[in-house]
């Protein structure tokens, strides 16, 4: 069984004693009381990490060498969050600085690789995030830390880790991807696959050259011949995997493998499946769009092999018109904590957001708040007449032309000033894309993307906490 926290204490080594690097260092030191006020965060961080730090400590005779805690795990993860850094960077960073090491209790004991730190961080599901979250905003209610008077909302985008999408890009992405697996399996088994190249390279001459033609900007028409040939080549290779994935199947019935052969050809079997798919969904988009001319919605768009939960998001900001991503929602209350937040797989529509954020607000706070203050996006005029009646103040700006009525509520300087209000959440998200690298989430899945918000949202509160 792994231990949640060592509660022997570690040996501390001198820290700096320069003022400045003292002051740098002081928001760790108010997180950890923070922590270790709040048991409840570490128990629920815990339940996931438990069985993931068993895996990685490996056979019972080596497990008494170094154990990690749950605590450790979680304080570096913070880490790594509050300074911006990788993997890579953050195990770097630790095992060199005495502060961080006396704030993850390490001690004199190695620090983690980042592959091992890779899986401890991927092992806590996004729901735990959540739980975490509010854990935290319940201490902060009962410490009088934060009061909900005020409340107000706004949504962002956070992009996910793809490539700007284009149909003869994502054809080569199907082609290479399924070129790679059928290699795997000739690796494997080189009976299911026959002799034969896969001829990598005229694949990727023909994307290349259809980008390079694109960017003249020709006629339609004259990039129909390249397609048509870069979509035989995928159809090929498409075809080609189905009948491996086919040859895989029959032997796997047939017992042919022996233990983890058999394990890696149950996976592979499962990847070219899911790999074909979404071939087969990219090839499907490109003749309709390409070869008939047809307007495909976005939402039966693939935009990205590797990311296909991936949406596009049209939201006419200056200077970034389309992003590629998903929408997520915060709410906020005066002190700057996030009190809740929510994460969309589909944009929904802003004004459908008010209620439910309440609720959240009142289940946390047990009351509605006096004042609350949003973007244009979430006036709809039946919502907000329907809000001010429960609500004392509510600063939502119309869009469009307005009335004498509407004008004159908006010029009303308690109006005025609780949109001033609104605008401090800018900033917030500002600081959590900058300084916490929430810009764009290089964590893949749609699990892990949900996951690094609730974890970058939670890192973002005990730093309001800590400054308070």
């Amino acid at each position: 069984m792994r231990p949640k926290i060592d509660i022997q204490a570690e040996l501390e080594f001198p820290v700096s004693k320069l003022a400045l690097t003292q002051r740098y260092y002081a928001k760790y030191q108010a997180i950890s009381k923070i922590l270790d006020r709040v048991p409840e965060i570490l128990a629920l961080a815990h339940g996931d990490l438990k069985h993931a730090l068993e895996q990685i400590a490996g056979p019972p005779r080596d497990r008494g060498r170094f154990r990690y805690t749950s605590d450790q795990v979680l304080r570096i993860l913070l880490v790594q969050v509050l300074e911006g850094l990788s993997l890579r960077q953050t195990v770097v960073r630790v095992d060199d600085s005495p502060a961080l090491r006396q704030f993850a209790r390490l001690g004199a004991q190695p620090m983690m690789d980042f592959t091992t730190l890779c899986k401890l961080k991927h092992a806590i599901r996004p729901e735990t995030w959540k739980q975490v979250n509010r854990r935290l905003a319940q201490y902060a209610v009962r410490e009088d830390r934060i009061t909900g008077e005020s409340l107000r909302l706004d949504t962002t985008a956070v992009e996910t880790n793809i490539h700007w999408p284009t149909d003869s890009s994502l054809l080569w992405d199907s082609y290479r991807v399924l070129a790679r697996l059928i290699e795997r399996a000739r690796e494997l088994d080189p009976g299911v696959v026959g002799g034969g190249r896969m001829h990598r390279r005229p694949a990727r001459r023909e994307a290349l050259a259809i980008a390079r033609k694109a960017a003249k900007r020709p006629d339609a028409e004259a990039l129909k011949p390249l397609y048509r040939s870069l979509l035989a080549r995928v159809d090929g290779v498409c075809d080609r995997a189905l009948e491996v994935a086919r040859q895989l199947t029959s032997r796997l019935e047939a017992l042919r493998y022996q233990e983890w052969e058999h394990a890696q050809a149950e996976a592979l079997v499962e990847e070219i499946a899911n790999a074909h798919a979404l071939g087969q969904r990219v090839i499907d988009q490109a003749r309709r769009r390409v070869l008939h001319g047809e307007s495909v919605p976005n939402d039966e768009k693939l935009f990205s092999l590797f990311e296909p939960h991936t949406e596009l998001l049209k939201r006419g900001k200056a200077g970034k018109d389309i992003e590629f991503g998903h929408m997520i929602q915060i709410q906020q209350v005066a002190e700057k904590f996030i009190s809740d937040y929510a994460v969309y797989d589909r944009k929904p529509s802003e004004p459908t957001l008010l209620e439910p954020a309440l609720a959240s607000h009142r289940a946390l706070f047990g009351a509605e708040p006096s004042r609350l203050a949003a973007d244009k996006g979430y006036y709809e005029t039946g919502e907000v007449r329907r809000l001010e009646r429960s609500i004392e103040l509510v600063s939502i700006a119309k869009k469009g032309s307005r009335t004498v009525e509407e004008t004159e509520r908006e010029h009303d300087p308690l109006f005025r000033h609780a949109q001033a209000f609104r605008a401090g959440i800018e900033g917030t998200i500002s600081f959590l894309k900058r300084v916490l690298r929430l810009a764009r989430c290089l964590n893949k899945g749609w699990e892990r993307f949900v996951a690094t918000i609730g974890e970058t949202i939670f890192a973002h509160n005990l730093l309001v906490l800590a400054r308070c």
